[in-house]
């Protein structure tokens, strides 16, 4: 079934041919197709995205990696619906987060990892609806604004 990229298969003799396949075969063709996903770089529906790679529906986007549907994001990695995130991995619905990792529906997070629906917590790990939180620690408003700005400066953290 291997077909030249810039040509699609007949659909019916596609279908054809998967209906003979045998277990070798099957495995064979899932190898073919899974190496030429990983291996191709282009970015399809995506908008003035820059040195990204396998990228779909992104916009404005830098250096990102196999992210889906993400705008003004830069250096993320297989982030989805993601937006302004900057050296991230494994976001979903995050906005304004800095090396954070497996994130969801959260914002303004620095350094944080495995947070749901956390906004402005900085060094956090494993939290769920938290806000103004520093190493798992709550602080108000005020005090964290205080000591995030010391402390990016001090981490050398954007």
């Amino acid at each position: 079934m291997a077909k030249d990229k810039k040509h699609a298969p007949d659909p019916a003799a596609a279908r054809e041919l998967v209906l003979k396949l045998d277990r070798r075969g099957f495995l064979d063709e899932l190898a073919r197709l899974t190496q030429g996903f990983s291996t191709d770089p282009g970015n399809p529906g995506s908008y003035n995205c820059t040195d990204c790679s396998r990228c779909a529906n992104c916009m404005f986007c830098k250096g990102c990696d196999a992210c889906y549907q993400c705008t003004h994001c830069t250096g993320c990695v297989q982030c989805n619906s993601c937006s302004h995130c900057v050296d991230s991995k494994s976001l979903h619905s995050c906005a304004y987060c800095v090396q954070s990792e497996n994130c969801t529906n959260s914002a303004y997070l620095v350094l944080s990892k495995n947070l749901s629906d956390c906004t402005y917590c900085f060094g956090c790990v494993g939290l769920s609806k938290k806000d103004f939180h520093i190493l798992n620690v709550g602080f108000s408003r005020q005090e964290y604004f205080e000591l995030t700005k010391r402390l990016r400066k001090e981490l050398n953290v954007k």
